[in-house]
């Protein structure tokens, strides 16, 4: 059974479940890029955080079919190298033929949901290690914000080391993404100043018992030069979110050139553009590289 719509992924899930595994398995793997090509990954884990939001649409990654289309393309275009995401989204699109010859990175840490008062205690509710190993997936990624206030962040970062040794036992890359995080009227927003995010990286690079297979996920900020001074890790850029226009893409543009910058990893900002057309966006995002 070959899945080409929402409905044929349900007739697969209900009928043949073990298709799903045995296609992410058997795909085609991802070769590798070219010699200096930096990579550019297509990330899509944030509906497992109940984190739905694109601009002033509080709901636009709620429709799943439209979701997995808006990928799908964005996987299509030339100059696209992978996929981050949970376990439902990457067999999903596995099903579709959509990874095939892809680099893919599992989400891991996915319970420390959106808006809540729990949102620091990121449990690790997505993929393992053991679990991206037997999936065939090229490494996983795990979010670590860090907060001097709240004691649920020694959680986090006690399960991050975990992982980055599992991973690193694995030979399978360890993504993580830090932040230095506070909480303002309650809700939880990322220190983005280039001290802060150097903090950040400091403590990110020094998890596990063996660094040999971590990279970095952090945000362009400025002075972006300062702070990748501060790691010899390789580091993917992330997007962030939808911006007003072309002038958002300048951040990736200034940061891209960098030697220690591997890539860009760009969720809503490529799915969801102001104008709607996916595939541009993501044109002019491999432009940038």
């Amino acid at each position: 059974m070959t899945a080409t719509t929402g409905a044929d992924i349900t007739a697969v899930r209900r009928e043949r479940p073990g298709l799903l595994a045995e296609r992410l398995r058997e795909r085609p793997r991802f070769p590798g890029a070219p010699a200096g090509e930096k990579l550019l990954v297509i990330a899509a884990d944030h509906p497992a955080r109940g984190s739905l939001a694109v601009a002033d649409d509080p709901r636009a990654m709620a429709d799943r079919a439209d979701l997995l289309e808006r990928i799908a393309v964005a996987l299509s275009r030339p100059g696209v190298h992978g996929f981050l995401g949970t376990a439902d989204l990457v067999e999903e699109l596995a099903l579709l033929g959509a990874l095939d010859h892809k680099l893919v990175l599992g989400s891991m840490n996915r319970g420390g949901l959106a808006g809540t008062a729990f949102e620091l205690d990121d449990r690790f509710t997505g993929y393992d290690a053991r679990g991206i190993a037997s999936s065939g997936l090229d490494g996983g990624k795990m979010l670590l914000r860090i907060d001097p206030d709240d004691p649920a962040s020694v959680a986090t970062m006690e399960a991050c080391a975990r992982a980055v040794d599992e991973l690193a036992e694995r030979g399978l890359v360890a993504l993580v993404e830090p932040f230095w995080s506070t909480r303002v009227d309650g809700r939880v927003r990322n220190d983005l100043s280039p001290d802060a995010v150097i903090r950040s990286v400091t403590i990110a690079s020094g998890l596990g018992r063996s660094s040999a297979y971590t990279w970095l996920k952090l945000p362009a900020v400025p002075e972006m030069d300062r702070v990748l001074a501060a790691t010899t890790l390789p580091v993917l850029l992330l997007g962030g979110d939808v911006g007003p226009g072309p002038a958002e893409a300048q951040p990736w543009r200034a940061a891209a050139s960098l030697p220690a910058v591997t890539g860009l990893a760009v969720g809503r900002a490529l799915l969801y553009p102001p104008d709607g057309d996916v595939a541009a966006a993501v044109d002019q995002a491999v432009g940038l590289l």
